[in-house]
């Protein structure tokens, strides 16, 4: 077992059974023993590889969707460009190379990363020049604000519940033989989960993120109030429905109670919960990300960047082209979904 897990053995043997919720927050974020706390997962000797790690047009197709909503909003000044939970940076890097061209974007924007974990932020320090760092997203400036959050949400942590009657019983992290163990809590009414009770039955398990709703909420209220938009991209559906917890290792699925902090945990993401939360600002279409991409011209930038390459470095890029849109990769399993302001349009590659 871990040191973390042996900090958690002891700490459910003292308290009680862990919600999951808890059990994901300390493995991710324990200041000494989390994971993305003591550790750069990305890449190829990490642990999974996102989007904007697999070719550098998804990062700048997102940043030039931006910039276009920006100048159809005005080309108001000064705006915050910010970004929740960016990696390396790499994503932010590519966006901000691709328009770097937008008359008079660059001079409006300050950068602003919102990342806790000490080891990432000194990767895109790295990258990125003159960046302000936030632990949350509640501390952004209230200005216009344009927003990517790419693989933000299936971090955060959930809760489970498995329907019994007009109950739920939660899934829980115990201790079995002194070791880690799934157990469910005794059934009781859960009134943030009432409205579930009109599309589940009995047996059924459903995710509930608990910092969902202020995030969004706290994001929709600077947009609505000073504009700008958010670009959300994530894998999930639009509402949550079974068990999608995983565990990630060494590019590998693994037990998600075998290591703690030392694999990535996830989730997948309910964007019906997003759109409940972004009023008073306006919500798109959940939009496939392989559609996304292709209405912003990902075809033709792939074509662009494909003359100058030949062999191997071509075939490489016309796999990262495939696995970012094709409908049996990320282009159907991610999703995009903006929040924008009640009179504005979505920003380009969605619809309202």
């Amino acid at each position: 077992m871990t040191a973390l897990g042996d900090l958690l053995i002891a700490r459910i043997a003292r308290t009680g059974p862990l919600s999951l919720a808890d059990y994901m927050a300390d493995c991710l974020m324990h200041p000494q023993h989390g994971y993305y706390a003591t550790r750069d997962p990305f890449g190829a000797a990490g642990d999974f590889t996102t989007a904007p790690e697999i070719s550098q047009m998804f990062g700048e197709l997102i940043g030039l969707s931006l910039a276009q909503a920006w100048m159809d909003q005005g080309r108001p000044a000064p705006i915050t460009l910010a970004e929740l939970g960016p990696g390396r940076g790499t994503l932010m890097a590519d966006a901000l190379r691709a328009t770097r061209g937008v008359p008079g974007f660059h001079d409006a924007l300050t950068v602003h990363l919102v990342e806790t974990s000490p080891a990432l932020r000194q990767s895109q320090a790295k990258l990125i020049a003159d960046a302000t760092w936030h632990d949350s997203a509640a501390t952004l400036p209230d200005a216009p604000l344009f927003v990517i959050a790419n693989e933000f949400f299936d971090a955060l942590p959930i809760r489970q519940f498995l329907r019994e009657g007009d109950g739920w019983r939660e899934k829980m992290v115990g201790l079995t033989d002194g070791a880690l163990g799934f157990g469910v809590s005794e059934a009781a009414p859960i009134g943030l989960l009432q409205d579930r009770l009109n599309d589940t039955k009995d047996g059924d398990l459903v995710e509930y993120c608990p910092a969902l709703p202020a995030i969004t909420a706290a994001l929709s209220a600077k947009i609505e109030s000073f504009g700008g938009c958010a670009l959300i991209i994530d894998y999930g559906d639009w509402t949550s429905q079974g068990d999608t917890l995983q565990a990630l290792k060494s590019h590998k699925h693994t037990d998600p109670l075998a290591a703690p902090g030392q694999a990535d945990l996830t989730a997948h993401v309910d964007f019906a919960a997003i759109a409940e939360h972004s009023h008073p600002a306006r919500f798109s279409r959940l939009t496939p990300q392989g559609v996304f991409l292709e209405r912003l011209g990902i075809v033709q930038r792939a074509q662009a960047l494909a003359g100058g390459l030949s062999g191997e470095a071509l075939k490489s890029h016309i796999a990262a082209h495939r696995r970012l849109t094709h409908r049996g990769e990320m282009g159907e399993l991610f999703k995009v979904i903006s929040i924008y302001p009640s009179n504005a349009a979505p920003p380009p590659g969605l619809e309202p």
